[in-house]
């Protein structure tokens, strides 16, 4: 149990790194942070947050995946990381991202990743 809660532990703070690797830079630059730098220098940016999804990332999948021990298949892994990183961008979005809102269509796709875990984790 204390493995399966690692995992998710790890993902999620993963997850939470990765969003901002992608989308943060996007933030910045409506604050006009960053709304000068050129695409290299954002770039750079983003692969330096990166950098700690991986520390993050790379742990979980070691520690979930059941060939070293842990609760989860190569599949399953998948699946729970991207059901947490719609989760996550979901809140990053709506938070920081006062113009995206979420609509019913965005309630069925999320319908649908919960049925994806459930078959995923079938026997």
């Amino acid at each position: 149990m204390a493995r399966l809660l690692i995992t998710i532990g790890l993902l999620i703070i993963s997850n939470i790194f990765m969003t901002f690797a992608w989308y943060g830079h996007l933030k910045l630059q409506e604050a006009k942070i960053i709304s000068n730098w050129p695409l290299y220098g954002v770039i750079l940016l983003s692969w330096g947050i990166a950098l700690f999804e991986y520390c993050f990332q790379v742990p979980a999948n070691r520690l979930g995946f059941k060939e070293n021990g842990g609760p989860f298949s190569l599949m399953q892994l998948k699946v729970i990381q991207e059901v947490i990183t719609l989760v996550v961008f979901t809140v990053f979005t709506t938070v920081l991202f006062k113009g995206e809102s979420l609509h019913w269509n965005h309630l069925a796709a999320f319908v649908c990743l919960i049925a994806a875990v459930y078959f995923v984790f079938m026997k």
